[in-house]
C-alpha cells in the first residue's frame, strides 16, 4: 500500500467520524475508537503496518491525552464545588446592584456575568447561569435577546482560552505539550479578547439605547412596560456556603495563581484545590459524595472523549518505526496529498489562512473533530512548508474560539438558544459577522505581537 491510498483512507476516516458526528449518530469517544480502528485494520490488511505497530501507536496517543483527561476531570469538579457552594451567586447578585437601570451598564455586566461564570470552561453551564439571570432583565428593559445571546457567547469565547476548556486542552493534546504552556502563550490574546468583548458590550448597549431599550426608553412609551414576576421565592441551597465566600475567593485566586506558576503538571492545582475546598466546605462525607456525583457525568463523559481521542491521535498523527525506518504517518500521507495540490503562497501563510476560515468552518466542524481531525492536518501541512506547529494552533484556537458557541454543532449552543427563546437562525444571523470580525481582530493582535507569522 502506498502513501497516496494511506492518505486517501485517512481523508475518508476523517469525513467519516465527522459525517458521523454531523448526524448524530454517536458520542465522540465511540466514533474516534471505531473509525481509526477500521483505519488500522485495512493499513495492517494492506502491509503498511503491523498489529505491534498499532498498538505502539495507540499507546503513544494516550501518552499525549492522559494529562489533558485528568486536567479536565479536576477542573470540572473544583468549579463544581465552588459554584455549588454558592461563589459565583454572590459575585453576580452584588455585580447586578451596580447596574440599577442603565442599558449599557447591563450590556456590560452581562459580558463580566459571562467570563465569571464560564471560568470553567464548560458552555452548558455558563448558559444555565447567564440566561436565566439576565434575559428577565433585557425584557423588562425592551431589550433584544439576540443582544444578549451575542454579548454571552463572545464573552464566553474569551474566556474559552482557559486551559482547562475544552478546545485549548484539544490543542494541547495534539500538540503535545501542557495545556498551561499553550495558555501562556495565548494569554496576550486572551487580554485583549477580553478587552474587545467588554467594548462590543459597550457597542451593543449603545445600539440597543439607540433602538429606544430602557426602563423609561422610547419602547417603553409606545409598547409599555413589561412586568416579570418571579414563579417562586428563591430556596436557600442545602450545599450553599455563604460564609465561606472569601476563602472560596482566595482559593480559586491561589489555584489559578499556582497554574499560571507553571511549576506543577497543569491539573496538580486542580486536584489540591478539589481536595482543600471539598473538605472545608463539606465536612459531611455524605455531602462530599453528593457534590462529586453530581459533577461525575460530565467530567466522565469528557474523559472518554479524550480517551476516545488517543486512539485517533495515535493511528493517524504518531509515528512508528520499523526495522530501524521511520514510516510515515497517516496525517503525513494526507498532508502530503494538500501539498501536492496546494500554492505555496497560500502554504507559507497557513496561520493566516486558517485564522480567516475558521469561523465558517466553526459552523460545520464539532469541536472534536475540528481539533482531533482538522488541526494534526494542518500541523503536517504547515511542516511541509515551514511553517512551526504552534502558531497554526494559536490561530485555530483563537479565531475558533470566538464562534465555538454560534455553532449548531455545539450542543450547548442549543441550550442556550432555547434558555434565551431565540431561533437558532436568528442567532447565526445576528451574531455570525461580529463574531467573524471579532477573531480577526484577535488574529491581527497576534501578528502584531510577533505570536502569529505574518
Amino acid at each position: 500500500m502506498n502513501e497516496v491510498s494511506v492518505g486517501i483512507l485517512g481523508f475518508l476516516t476523517i469525513i467519516a467520524i465527522v459525517v458521523t458526528l454531523f448526524k448524530s449518530k454517536t458520542l465522540p469517544s465511540i466514533a474516534f475508537i471505531l473509525f481509526p480502528s477500521v483505519l488500522a485494520l485495512i493499513l495492517v490488511l494492506g502491509g503498511y503496518y503491523t498489529f505491534e505497530g498499532v498498538a505502539s501507536l495507540i499507546k503513544e496517543g494516550f501518552k499525549s491525552t492522559g494529562p489533558t483527561a485528568a486536567l479536565f476531570v479536576f477542573s470540572v469538579l473544583f468549579f463544581g464545588i465552588m459554584t455549588d457552594a454558592g461563589m459565583f451567586d454572590v459575585i453576580i447578585g452584588q455585580l447586578m446592584k451596580l447596574v440599577g437601570d442603565n442599558v449599557i451598564g447591563v450590556t456590560v455586566m452581562t459580558a463580566v456575568i459571562a467570563m465569571i461564570a464560564h471560568m470553567d470552561g464548560a458552555g452548558a453551564a455558563t448558559f444555565l447561569i447567564v440566561i436565566p439571570a439576565m434575559l428577565p432583565v433585557y425584557k423588562k428593559m425592551h431589550m433584544r435577546a439576540t443582544s444578549l445571546l451575542r454579548i454571552t457567547v463572545l464573552a464566553m469565547g474569551v474566556l474559552n482560552l482557559m486551559p482547562w476548556a475544552g478546545p485549548t486542552m484539544r490543542a494541547a493534546s495534539v500538540l503535545g505539550m501542557e495545556a498551561g504552556k499553550l495558555w501562556n502563550e495565548l494569554l496576550p490574546i486572551q487580554v485583549f479578547g477580553v478587552i474587545l468583548a467588554l467594548g462590543h458590550a459597550v457597542l451593543t448597549g449603545l445600539q440597543e439605547k439607540a433602538r429606544g431599550a430602557g426602563l423609561n426608553g422610547k419602547l417603553a412609551q409606545t409598547e409599555g412596560k413589561v412586568e416579570i414576576t418571579a414563579t417562586q421565592e428563591e430556596k436557600v441551597r442545602e450545599l450553599a456556603r455563604p460564609k465561606l465566600f472569601v476563602f472560596n475567593i482566595l482559593l480559586t485566586v491561589a489555584v489559578i495563581a499556582m497554574l499560571i506558576w507553571d511549576v506543577f503538571p497543569s491539573y496538580v492545582p486542580f486536584m489540591l484545590g478539589v481536595g482543600i475546598s471539598i473538605l472545608v466546605n463539606y465536612t459531611d462525607i455524605k455531602l462530599q459524595k453528593k457534590v462529586l456525583n453530581a459533577h461525575a457525568v460530565p467530567a466522565l463523559l469528557m474523559c472518554t472523549t479524550l480517551m476516545g481521542a488517543a486512539v485517533l491521535m495515535g493511528i493517524l498523527v504518531k509515528n512508528v518505526k520499523v526495522d530501524g525506518t521511520e514510516i510515515p504517518s497517516v496525517v503525513n500521507c494526507m498532508s502530503n496529498l494538500i501539498s501536492m495540490i496546494l500554492p505555496a503562497a497560500l502554504g507559507t501563510h497557513l496561520p493566516l489562512v486558517i485564522g480567516l476560515l475558521s469561523v465558517p468552518l466553526a459552523l460545520a466542524f464539532d469541536t472534536d473533530s475540528y481539533f482531533y481531525g482538522m488541526l494534526p492536518v494542518m500541523m503536517s501541512i504547515g511542516q511541509g512548508f515551514g511553517v512551526p506547529a504552534l502558531p497554526i494552533a494559536v490561530s485555530m484556537v483563537v479565531c475558533r474560539n470566538c464562534a465555538t458557541f454560534i455553532s449548531p454543532m455545539v450542543p450547548a449552543t442549543l441550550l442556550g438558544v432555547g434558555l434565551a427563546e431565540v431561533d437558532i437562525k436568528d442567532h447565526i444571523r445576528t451574531s455570525f459577522f461580529y463574531v467573524w470580525g471579532f477573531s480577526f481582530l484577535c488574529m491581527i493582535f497576534a501578528i502584531i505581537i510577533g505570536i502569529i507569522p505574518a
